[in-house]
């Protein structure tokens, strides 16, 4: 498999994570948090805090306790590579990988205009 099929399989993964409603719902709500970063001595920048398994939990379903259902769909879009689980303690972070919704982003944006450039499809 060449570079171009290994990330269209990407991309493939990541809208069939995106495309089951609850696994959406919970994306967003990562998306939509703003956390604070710090930038680590190799250049890395990552969160330092964001919402815990539980605060995603609880924001999607209401209840109180992690169920397996919301674990399943973390998990999904954690393998998908949408998404980062650290552990720090006895909390599990959740966050949104900036790295893969950019190349989405790019991806999406590099569509959009060669169709606009070229006014053709084909």
């Amino acid at each position: 498999m060449n570079r171009s099929e290994a990330n269209q399989l990407d991309r493939a993964v990541m809208f069939k994570a995106l495309g089951e409603p609850t696994r959406l719902h919970i994306f967003e709500f990562l998306r939509s948090c703003c956390c604070p970063v710090v930038v680590e001595e190799t250049g890395n920048v990552r969160p330092v805090s964001g919402p815990t398994v539980g605060e995603v939990c609880c924001h999607v379903t209401g209840a109180e306790q992690i169920n397996s259902k919301i674990s399943h769909h973390l998990k999904e879009l954690r393998l998908a590579g949408l998404i980062t689980v650290e552990r720090r303690g006895k909390n599990m972070i959740c966050g949104v990988n900036r790295d893969a919704v950019n190349a989405l982003a790019v991806y999406l944006a590099g569509e959009l205009s060669d169709k606009n450039e070229s006014g053709s499809c084909c």
